[in-house]
């Protein structure tokens, strides 16, 4: 494609590192050789979006994610709703049923979608976390 004074269009580079069949690109071992570490203290490095360091207010990195975790995230998130922890802005627990209620059938339809791939202990810790947020919702709806 020849590029002319009156193309209005644009120009599509390259830029992977490796072929087709996984091996080095001959035209771009130059870019790892660039790019590799220790190869960015004469530039800015880059911002990450995850930090090592807490930032202020915060007490360490985040745990590593997983399935458990994950699920407790969201079980949380629920009591959260139900008005079990106060608001960070307010500082006063907040209710919103309908939040807990989609929270909850987030739960399930995870449950549902993973059923045959969790290990048999994930299975009941979902089950069981989703036995007592069901339970919490009917009591909340029948108390208002």
């Amino acid at each position: 494609m020849e590029e002319g004074k009156n193309d209005k269009g644009f120009v599509v580079k390259d830029r992977r590192l490796f072929g087709e069949a996984g091996e080095v690109r001959t035209d771009t071992e130059k870019k790892i050789e660039e790019t590799a570490p220790g190869s960015l203290e004469k530039e800015e490095k880059p911002s990450s979006p995850v930090q090592d360091e807490p930032e202020e207010g915060q007490s360490g990195p985040l745990p590593e994610m997983n399935f458990p975790g994950f699920i407790y995230s969201l079980a949380t998130t629920a009591f959260y709703h139900f008005g079990d922890f106060p608001d960070p802005t307010t500082q006063k627990p907040a209710r919103n049923l309908a939040a807990a209620k989609q929270t909850i059938d987030i739960l399930s339809m995870l449950s549902d979608k993973t059923e045959g791939n969790l290990q048999p202990d994930e299975k009941k810790m979902l089950e069981n976390i989703l036995y007592e947020l069901r339970m919490r919702y009917v009591k909340e709806v029948e108390g208002k």
